[in-house]
């Protein structure tokens, strides 16, 4: 009988990750959905929540791994993510402090407090955007949204090409273009379709693929 693998995922509450940890779920993987705080939707999925977990701050590194102490994870997807609107007349410089340390260091915050539970065989996801494709920019704007998802790509291909020696592999994805809150509920899928098509991803994501930046429907995105 196969082993029961363990998926951990960021910004678990709503949204993509709500959806990412009902279908993990649904697949028989045990979850650790990891958020700031819970909601109705994802208390209802019977899952292990690690609550008061922010991404953002130095500390939850230390926190969490306290939390995982013991726990082998054989899946990471780092989903937390922010979006604001800057334009050039509009420039908040205090929003793209805040989009950097939420999507590009909260990431590498998520996979230095897992490190240790992470073993030869792992996956880790990185939920990233097209908009941080600097050949693919051709309206500019969202300043803070694109530098940090630009910033996270790097940062995957990095972890990529450091996590090589211990066997585990990298993923580096766009959700598509998804109807949430952050997009104020314009775009073209659902949060579960664009789950069902990233675990997709994860399932493909081998060695030798790994630092692919992807689109959610499989196709390789421009750096």
């Amino acid at each position: 009988m196969a082993a029961t693998l363990t998926a951990l995922v960021t910004g678990a509450n709503r949204g993509i990750g709500l959806e990412l940890v009902r279908a993990l779920a649904g697949r028989g993987f045990q979850v650790i959905a990891v958020c700031r705080s819970s909601s109705p939707e994802l208390d209802a999925l019977a899952v292990r929540v690690e609550a008061g977990i922010d991404v953002a701050q130095d500390s939850m590194v230390d926190t969490l791994s306290a939390r995982l102490k013991g726990a082998s994870i054989d899946w990471v997807i780092a989903n937390a993510g922010v979006m604001q609107l800057e334009t050039i007349d509009d420039l908040s410089f205090d929003s793209m402090r805040a989009q950097l340390e939420v999507n590009t260091l909260g990431p590498l915050r998520t996979v230095k407090a897992v490190s240790a539970s992470l073993k030869a065989g792992s996956k880790v996801g990185l939920i990233t955007s097209r908009m941080g494709s600097i050949a693919d920019n051709t309206s500019g704007g969202y300043y803070g949204y694109r530098m940090s998802k630009a910033a996270l790509n790097a940062a995957g291909v990095s972890l990529a090409r450091d996590l090589r020696a211990r066997d585990i592999a990298v993923a580096i994805l766009h959700p598509g273009f998804v109807r949430t809150d952050m997009t104020a509920r314009h775009g073209q899928l659902e949060p579960s379709e664009s789950a069902a098509m990233l675990l997709e991803r994860m399932d493909a994501l081998t060695a030798s693929n790994s630092g692919t930046f992807w689109h959610a429907n499989g196709d390789v995105l421009p750096w």
